[in-house]
């Protein structure tokens, strides 16, 4: 079995999600979010948003991370945001030795899916599909479960290929 983590990085919200592979079948472990207060100081959030992954590794134990790339916004001052927050869910996948899937939206959309370019509800529900009895914690942490599957299915592949 193994044991996957899925991120979606965000200053404010990271949405996270925990699933187990064994072969083709995929089953639901945990997920959530990890909320920084917008109030405090970007260093400071950063360390929480770090902290807090650290806290999940070490209670879930994955052997694989995958998160979602970074979209262009509108606004530069939010992309770059993001941006950080990425590099915060990397560094911190990186120093538990964790190997990291990256994944673009529409890859995850139509890995999921099936099509790239899916609505956020037909995601959601392919995820709550594909996990039965998920009880999911909001938008981020099932975006963060699909970025999971789709690495699951990357590994699976790969497994079939190699």
């Amino acid at each position: 079995m193994l044991i996957l983590i899925g991120l979606d990085p965000g200053l404010g919200t990271t949405g996270w999600g925990v699933i187990a592979a064994e072969g083709n079948r995929l089953s639901h472990i945990a997920n959530g979010h990890i909320r920084t207060d917008s109030a405090a100081p970007l260093p400071a959030r950063l360390a929480i948003l770090h902290e807090a992954l650290a806290a999940l590794f070490a209670t879930h134990h994955p052997r694989a991370a995958a998160v979602e790339e970074v979209f262009v916004n509108m606004n530069p001052q939010s992309t770059l945001k993001l941006g950080q927050a990425r590099g915060v869910v990397l560094l911190s996948a990186a120093l538990h030795g964790l190997e990291v899937g990256e994944y673009a939206p529409t890859l995850v959309k139509k890995a999921v899916v099936g099509t790239g370019g899916a609505e956020k509800a037909q995601v959601h529900a392919m995820v709550a599909r594909l996990l039965p009895g998920v009880k999911i914690a909001g938008a981020d942490a099932a975006d963060a479960l699909a970025v999971a599957i789709t690495h699951a299915h990357h590994l699976a592949s790969a497994r079939r290929l190699g």
